[in-house]
C-alpha cells in the first residue's frame, strides 16, 4: 500500500529548541538565511500581570458624581425600625442578636446609611412586627401562613 511504517517525522530542529516553542533570535536569523518563511509577533502586554484594556464605564468613572452612589435606605424606615424597637424595649444589640447581625448594621439602617438588603429587612420586619417595604410602611406585620394560590 505504500505506507512506510518506519519513518520518523520530526517537527522543528532538536538541537536548537528551546522548549515552548520559542525560538530566539539565532533561530530567526538561521531560518531567514535558509530563505524559511519566518512570522514574528509579540503577544499584547506579556509576560506582564497588567491589564490596559478600558471598559464602558471608565469615562462614567472619570465623571463621577452622586449618580454612581449606592442607593440607601430611607431615613423613614430608619425611624420605623426605631420605633419598633423601642416599642419591644429592645436596644439596637438586642434587635441585631435575635435576627443573628452585628449591632452595626442595626445603626447603619436606622441612620438611613445601609445599602438596602431585601433578606435583613426581613428579618428586621419580622423581628420587629412592622412592615418597612411596600406602600404599606409602618403598618403591622400580619403573621400568618402563606396563602396557597
Amino acid at each position: 500500500m505504500g505506507d512506510d511504517w518506519n519513518t520518523v517525522t520530526i517537527i522543528g530542529n532538536h538541537r536548537n529548541s528551546h522548549g515552548g516553542g520559542k525560538g530566539g533570535t539565532g533561530a530567526v536569523n538561521t531560518a531567514r538565511r535558509q530563505g524559511g518563511d519566518v512570522s514574528t509577533s509579540s503577544k499584547y502586554g506579556a509576560a506582564m500581570n497588567t491589564q490596559k484594556g478600558t471598559t464602558l464605564n471608565t469615562a462614567k468613572l472619570d465623571m463621577e458624581t452622586d449618580e454612581l452612589r449606592h442607593g440607601t435606605v430611607d431615613l423613614n424606615v430608619g425611624k420605623l425600625i426605631m420605633q419598633g424597637r423601642q416599642a419591644k424595649g429592645w436596644t439596637q444589640k438586642d434587635l441585631a442578636t435575635k435576627i443573628c447581625e452585628k449591632p452595626q448594621i442595626i445603626t447603619e439602617y436606622e441612620q438611613g446609611k445601609a445599602i438596602p438588603n431585601q433578606i435583613v429587612l426581613g428579618k428586621i420586619e419580622r423581628a420587629v412586627g412592622l412592615k418597612l417595604r411596600g406602600k404599606d410602611k409602618g403598618k403591622p406585620l400580619e403573621m400568618g401562613p402563606k396563602k396557597k394560590k
